[in-house]
């Protein structure tokens, strides 16, 4: 939950704070599911499972492209987490 110094007056402002706590917890929903697909891919690579992280990679890219529409992340950082990604699978595959 949220701190607050001063409790809402008016109706539209508990509301907003209703609002508000619903889409914090949406939003921590698909930045969690991204963060721990991301750790599962780079743990795979660390451990030379090549293979394995490969065949999460569309997973890992559905969630980013997800949480991108959605607006909990940009586009952009969508795009660069999963180029990142792909360079170090592809890395870790030529050794």
């Amino acid at each position: 939950m949220v701190q607050r110094n001063s409790m809402p007056i008016t109706e539209s402002a508990k509301k907003a704070i209703r609002q508000s706590l619903k889409r914090r917890k949406r939003n921590l929903i698909y930045k969690n599911k991204t963060k721990s697909l991301i750790k599962e891919v780079k743990k795979l690579v660390s451990q030379n499972k090549i293979k394995e992280a490969k065949n999460l990679l569309p997973q890992v890219y559905k969630t980013l492209d997800k949480a991108a529409k959605v607006g909990v992340i940009k586009k952009n950082t969508a795009a660069r987490k999963k180029s990142r990604l792909t360079k170090l699978i592809n890395r870790g595959s030529k050794t």
